[in-house]
């Protein structure tokens, strides 16, 4: 976090930005009553370099959230952390595919793999024996076709879709709906600690409005990872789902951003859901094998 991130805009200009600044102004904004990710991309959206900073006037009040958020982020144990905001080379421009891209993120490990070929696999919490044997042959076989698998560290599908690719020897990385500084579920606090450490964690996730607020109101964090998880990813699959399954905001938001959803054949032949349907008329893709999923993703849009 000492570094210094270089900002271009226009693709001419570079100057030095102080993350340790934008850090604290993004966390000062969100202190703001009813602030949202579509507050924050409406309003980055009318300054002229669509910095947090530039919507903070006091530099002081700024650097005294940035100081709060370190002291948290170090009493959890977490000695390495970084962050990546919109305007600096290092931000991914295919979050800007997002309806309300985010404009500022933290992370744990090796950004690098931002920019690996990935897919997302996602799910119910609570899968079926075969739903687990699905997720697991899946991840088996994208991770050996070089794709880091991208999930969200839930219960579930995701869990074993982090820990499939992780025993394969394959790469992955976890968008979580809590800051980095939390964890849920509280089971897998070693798990998102390996991958913060060995692989690549981000969160979209404010830490002192998280800190501040109901846990109820916290619930409504997930489902936006989710739409941060389909934007970094060449596709989504989901391999089971409910009717009201978080999953599906990923589902709409992959069609939305013009990225490939799969949908495994199973979910349809379950007669008790009606959205496999439903999203296959939107232009997701019903799929057999893993070979359907591997030509629609060698094929060219």
């Amino acid at each position: 976090m000492q570094e210094e991130l270089g900002f271009t805009h226009n693709s001419q200009e570079y100057r030095a930005i102080s993350p340790f600044k934008e850090l604290g102004a993004y966390e000062a904004l969100w202190l703001e009553h009813n602030f949202s990710f579509k507050k924050a991309a409406e309003l980055f959206s009318t300054v002229a370099n669509f910095l947090p900073s530039a919507c903070v006037h006091n530099d002081a009040r700024a650097y005294e959230y940035a100081h709060k958020v370190f002291d948290i982020i170090k009493s959890k144990g977490i000695k390495r952390f970084g962050v990546r905001v919109y305007g600096t080379w290092e931000y991914p421009q295919k979050l800007r595919d997002a309806r309300y891209p985010i404009q500022f993120l933290y992370f744990r490990g090796n950004w690098d793999l931002i920019e690996s070929p990935t897919i997302a696999v996602v799910g119910t919490r609570s899968p079926s024996v075969a739903g687990i044997k699905r997720t697991q042959q899946l991840v088996t076989k994208l991770v050996d076709d070089g794709y880091t698998i991208v999930s969200g560290l839930a219960k579930g599908v995701d869990t074993v879709a982090h820990k499939t690719a992780i025993e394969h020897k394959g790469r992955t990385i976890a968008v979580i709906g809590t800051p980095i500084s939390e964890y849920y579920p509280k089971e897998n606090i070693e798990l998102q600690n390996y991958i913060g450490e060995n692989f690549l964690l981000i969160s979209q996730i404010p830490v002192c409005r998280y800190l501040s607020q109901h846990p109820g109101q916290n619930r409504l964090f997930f489902p936006e990872r989710n739409k941060t998880m389909s934007a970094i990813s060449e596709g989504t699959i989901i391999v089971e789902a409910g009717e009201t399954s978080g999953t599906l905001v990923q589902a709409k938001a992959a069609l939305e951003q013009g990225r490939k959803l799969f949908i495994l054949n199973s979910c349809f032949e379950n007669s008790n859901l009606t959205w496999p349907h439903k999203y296959q008329k939107l232009g997701a893709i019903r799929v057999n094998t893993y070979d359907d999923i591997r030509q629609h993703l060698n094929a060219k849009s």
